[in-house]
């Protein structure tokens, strides 16, 4: 089971009494406006995506970490990595992302999760290339690309939604050349 350690989080797989707390997450608008088309996620629909989310560990030997604070042993939402099927014209790729609860927004824990993530992607599996994908707008978001030194790579549609998305991009390469 990989787990990862910040300085303020845990990175780690997912558990049944995470479902209650990452339910909320997901049930809060404000969270989920800018995730596919808005819509919210009931407990229900949060159970199966993180079933989905464990799959993919076990078939990929990657996915999306829960994000626990350190300090308190909350959930605070998820990063990691997968495969964005949604968006074929930007495949073959495996995307960064997390969502965190908006008590958790304004301190620097998604950059902080998403680094660690993306050293994970390009360190220990050994990929070429992470991208990570926002809606046109979703200017918070961005920013974290930004941080993790992405570059914007395209601008087009998302397919589920018809809203408008980027895809930032980042290369083995590239992110050897800033780590070193």
């Amino acid at each position: 089971m990989v787990t990862l350690e910040t300085p303020r989080l845990i990175l780690r797989r997912w558990r049944e009494a995470d479902v209650a707390p990452m339910a909320a997450v997901n049930a809060d608008p404000e969270v989920m406006r800018w995730i596919r088309d808005g819509s919210v996620r009931d407990e229900q629909q949060t159970r199966a995506g993180i079933q989905a989310w464990e799959g993919e560990w076990e078939s990929r030997g990657f996915g999306l970490f829960a994000v626990e604070i350190r300090s308190t042993g909350e959930l605070a939402g998820f990063t990691g990595l997968s495969v964005p099927a949604f968006l074929p014209e930007a495949l073959p790729a495996v995307e960064v992302g997390w969502r965190l609860g908006r008590s958790h927004w304004g301190q620097g824990l998604a950059t902080e999760a998403a680094v660690a993530a993306v050293r994970f992607g390009f360190e220990e599996r050994g990929l070429e290339r992470i991208v990570s994908i926002a809606q046109v707008g979703n200017d918070a978001s961005e920013r974290i690309m930004t941080k993790l030194g992405m570059h914007p790579a395209r601008e087009t549609v998302n397919p589920t939604s018809g809203r408008r998305v980027r895809v930032f991009e980042l290369s083995s390469a590239q992110y050897a050349a800033a780590t070193r």
